[in-house]
């Protein structure tokens, strides 16, 4: 999500700098505004690094109503409401780093409004994952499921069975995508090698640390940090996913757990294969 508002940005086709007042729905502005949120100065910039003020629906709350009725259709707007119902702004924007899927849901619907297309497809374009040989990598719902992919993992969440849970509960900017670990780690190389972008400028950017308190931990959509004194970025999943990549010695590693509750086994197993020799293979 982040890396084709960085695209769509190289392109000029949006400003890091706009306010999201007139970039996302008049509705959800109004939503947002209605609660106290000022869009006039929350931007894309503070959206990506979750510095804008919002609070996040993807909460216990929101998890424990999902839980209890996994057949909803969840749609964007039902998740803002969530997030202004719950509660009004956490701060000055641009103040700290505070995460927010509320505020990926509207870098969705911005980028939506921006290309006149589905979020879908414009990230498959942008992000390039056919040319990248991703054959395993489509978006759920909005995509038809790709001939020839292995069946999908179970997923349960502390040995609760949540494969069946409708996925327009984390589709619209917060999540949505299905992928093999292979394609995650083939992703995160790609990015970081600059496959993606049409510049290095443009990576630069995205990892540029922000003036607001934590933003040495969160850049433009990944996690910033070091492992034995090595710089790594990463990405964490909320079903059990995990991405990382070591700049130097060049490496990608990603994982996956089917139960949610052994995600930190998975994070140290994967932050262990990073601080081994620097002549790791790509996992």
């Amino acid at each position: 999500m982040a890396a084709t508002v960085y695209r769509l940005w190289e392109q000029d086709k949006v400003e890091l700098s706009a306010s999201i007042h007139s970039l996302c729905t008049p509705r959800l502005n109004a939503i947002l505004s209605a609660r106290g949120y000022d869009t006039k100065l929350i931007t894309v910039f503070h959206l990506l690094n979750h510095s804008s003020g919002l609070w996040n629906h993807a909460d216990d709350d929101y998890i424990k109503t999902v839980l209890a009725n996994p057949e909803h259709r969840w749609t964007r707007e039902e998740q803002v409401r969530l997030a202004v119902a719950k509660a009004g702004p956490q701060g000055k924007p641009g103040a700290q780093y505070l995460y927010s899927d509320t505020g990926y849901i509207l870098l969705g619907d911005i980028i939506e409004r921006l290309t006149g297309e589905p979020l879908a497809h414009v990230v498959r374009r942008e992000m390039r994952f056919d040319r990248l040989g991703m054959e395993s990598t489509w978006w759920e719902v909005i995509e038809p499921r790709p001939s020839g992919v292995n069946p999908s993992a179970r997923q349960f969440m502390d040995g609760i069975d949540v494969t069946q849970i409708d996925a327009t509960m984390d589709l619209y900017g917060g999540g949505g995508l299905m992928m093999s670990a292979r394609d995650q780690a083939t992703f995160m190389r790609s990015l970081f090698e600059n496959k993606i972008f049409e510049s290095p400028r443009t990576l630069r950017e995205m990892l540029q640390a922000g003036p607001h308190e934590g933003s040495e931990i969160y850049r433009g959509g990944v996690a910033a940090g070091a492992i034995d004194g090595r710089e790594v970025f990463s990405h964490l999943g909320f079903w059990g996913t995990a991405v990382y990549y070591a700049p130097s010695p060049g490496v990608s590693v990603a994982g996956f757990t089917t139960d949610r509750m052994f995600r930190p086994a998975l994070v140290k197993l994967v932050e262990k294969v990073l601080g081994a020799s620097p002549g790791v293979e790509d996992s």
